[in-house]
Parts: structure tokens; C-alpha cells; sequence
């Protein structure tokens, strides 16, 4: 008897001391309403800059009859380059390469910064200890350098760029989660779960890590106009892609000799950068604005 009765007042404290699962979202920091707000408009920009090259008149590496350095006309809205390439249709390619491969990297970066600030704060000792001090030397050390030796020891292409980014990326993620994950394993919520046998993993999982995906998203958002910055330095270095892939900022730099004469060469591609860097700006701040509003 005292058996059954044992099991009953262990199952009603479990109901009682868990929150439901519609309740979770708000306990942990987070609000689905606000995430897709903040979201969307990147979603939005990324589907039209991946059919954007639909509206290229030409092939990326198609040499058109009008030849080299053709001014910019009605047939050739941005002209064409010193092989005689279409600079408009080269900078509407360069465009959706720079963009997915800057989410590319925030994607790889937050997930592994993610896990590493959630193991970090929510198990604490040696544990966090050792995380963080890895963390600490990745913040430490310039991370355009870092990012610079490993292109040149592996070797300059798109994919080497991107994972270099990756690895210096990931710090900064781990830092703001392993903070909001320390804040809220102090909350009553999960009090409750550790008090109702909930596993380490499932609290992870469930009840601390979600309460860091506003912040994350806030960070990611802001980050987009940093990558392409970066992505298109190293790329105008000679470090990223190498020719004749569209990316912008090597289209910049090979033009960067016909300024003066040929000033729509270096000048078109540049003005992308700037336009998809201040576009990205833009969202982040939205982004920061809206989470911000509906999460206080």
C-alpha cells in the first residue's frame, strides 16, 4: 500500500513540478512568434539571392561578342570585364555564393559554439574549466590570422576559406550560451526538473539550451554582415576562391588594375559587397529589436 502510494505522490509531484510543454518555450527565454519574426526577413533575402542568377543574361564564365571592357549599356547593365565577361550576371552569381557561404559558416559555428557553452555552463567543474580555457585561447589569438595561416597551409579555394572561418567563429557562440545557460540553470524551472529526476541530457536539451536561442539568433543575424566582409577581404588577398569563380571580392581585386579607365570592372562588385553587408546589418538590427521586445 504505502507502494502505491509512494508511486502516486512521486507522479503527482512530477506533474506539478515539470512545466507543460506549452509552458516551456516562455520559462526558457523563448518565444516562437519572435524567432520567426526575426527570422523571416533572412529567409526572405536568402530565397531571392538563390534564384537571382535566374535574371543573369549570361553564363558566369560565358564571353559575350561584345568583348572586353564593353561600357555598361542596355545589353550590358554593369558592362563587361577585361576577358569580356558579363559583369552583371558575374556580380548576381557573386552575390548568392557570398551570402550562402556567410550563413554557412554561422550555421557550423553557432551549432559548435552552441554545444560547447551548453556543456560548459550546464555541467560547470573541470569540465567548464577546460572548455572555457580553449575558449578563452581562440579569443585570445587574432582570428583573421588564424583564419589567414590555415587558407595559406591548406591552400587558397572556397571551401578551405569556410572552414577556416569556421574554427575562429565558433568562440564568441560559446561564450553567450555558456552565460544565459549558467542564468538559467539557476531558475526555478529547472530546479523543478532536477527535483523530478529529469536526466543531465534531457535538461540540457529541454530546459536550458532553448532559453539561449534568442541571443544566439541576435548574434548570428549580426554576424551575416561580418562574414561577408571577411569572406571578401581574404577573397580580394587571393585567398578564397580562386579564378574565375564569381566571388566578389576577387572580382574586385582582379579589376582593381582598371580603375581609372575601366572604373565599372572593380566598382560593380564592390558595390554588391556593400549593398549585401548593409542589407544584413539592417536585418540584424530588426532581428535585435523584435526578439528584444517580445522576450522582455
Amino acid at each position: 500500500m504505502s507502494t502505491v502510494t509512494t508511486g502516486s505522490l512521486e507522479s503527482r509531484l512530477r506533474l506539478r513540478l515539470l512545466p507543460r510543454r506549452r509552458e516551456l518555450p516562455a520559462l526558457a527565454g523563448g518565444n516562437r512568434a519572435a524567432l520567426f519574426s526575426a527570422l523571416w526577413p533572412v529567409a526572405l533575402v536568402t530565397a531571392i539571392l538563390v534564384v537571382l542568377p535566374l535574371l543573369a543574361t549570361h553564363g558566369v564564365q560565358e564571353v559575350v561578342a561584345a568583348g572586353p571592357f564593353r561600357k555598361p549599356s542596355l545589353n550590358y547593365p554593369l558592362g563587361t570585364d577585361d576577358i569580356g565577361r558579363d559583369v552583371f550576371s558575374r556580380v548576381l552569381y557573386g552575390m548568392r555564393e557570398s551570402w550562402l557561404s556567410a550563413l554557412a559558416v554561422i550555421a557550423f559555428g553557432s551549432a559548435l559554439g552552441a554545444l560547447i557553452g551548453a556543456l560548459a555552463g550546464a555541467l560547470g567543474g573541470w569540465v567548464d574549466m577546460v572548455l572555457m580555457r580553449i575558449t578563452d585561447l581562440f579569443l585570445a589569438l587574432p582570428a583573421t590570422v588564424i583564419a589567414i595561416a590555415l587558407i595559406a597551409a591548406t591552400g587558397p579555394s572556397l571551401i578551405h576559406t569556410l572552414i577556416a572561418l569556421s574554427v575562429v567563429w565558433w568562440p564568441w557562440y560559446a561564450r553567450i550560451v555558456r552565460a544565459e545557460v549558467r542564468a538559467l540553470a539557476a531558475r526555478p524551472h529547472a530546479d523543478a526538473a532536477r527535483l523530478a529526476g529529469v536526466s543531465r541530457s534531457r535538461l540540457i536539451l529541454r530546459h536550458l539550451l532553448p532559453g539561449a536561442i534568442a541571443p544566439v539568433v541576435v548574434t548570428m543575424s549580426l554576424d551575416v554582415g561580418n562574414l561577408i566582409l571577411a569572406l571578401a577581404g581574404l577573397s580580394f588577398i587571393g585567398l578564397g576562391a580562386p579564378p574565375p569563380s564569381p566571388e566578389l571580392g576577387a572580382m574586385s581585386s582582379q579589376g582593381l588594375e582598371y580603375l581609372l579607365a575601366y572604373g565599372w570592372v572593380p566598382i560593380a562588385p564592390a558595390v554588391a559587397i556593400a549593398v549585401l553587408a548593409l542589407m544584413a546589418n539592417l536585418i540584424g538590427d530588426r532581428a535585435n529589436r523584435r526578439l528584444d521586445q517580445r522576450t522582455t
